[in-house]
């Protein structure tokens, strides 16, 4: 027998969530030490601001903004649910809260 729980969009925006949020936790202390000993030398800052502009960090800055976007929308979603947990607005919920992290992070990227 199949198990359609884990094949359901709910499903799957809880793992987009739950790996989003993990993820962010991982990346902000990381972020917050390494600008730390930046300031702390001036000439390995500006090689970190000048690698900025390559290619890979772009890419990377716009999968971050992804991750925050995901993360947002579905917390937001998963208020909504709670306030109005009905099946066919919860699949309403999902694809509009795909659809704001993915617009998000291309206007993010057209704009770096």
């Amino acid at each position: 027998m199949r198990n359609t729980t884990r094949s359901h969009s709910s499903y799957v925006a809880f793992l987009v969530h739950r790996i989003s949020g993990l993820c962010l936790a991982i990346f902000l202390p990381v972020h917050l030490y390494v600008i730390s000993l930046l300031l702390k030398n001036p000439e390995a800052l500006n090689r970190f601001l000048s690698w900025t502009q390559t290619p890979l960090a772009k890419i990377s800055e716009t999968l971050l903004i992804l991750l925050a976007c995901a993360h947002l929308a579905n917390g937001i979603r998963l208020i909504a649910y709670e306030f109005f947990a009905t099946t066919s607005r919860q699949s309403v919920w999902i694809a509009s809260v795909s659809a704001f992290a993915l617009v998000c992070s291309l206007i993010y990227l057209l704009n770096a």
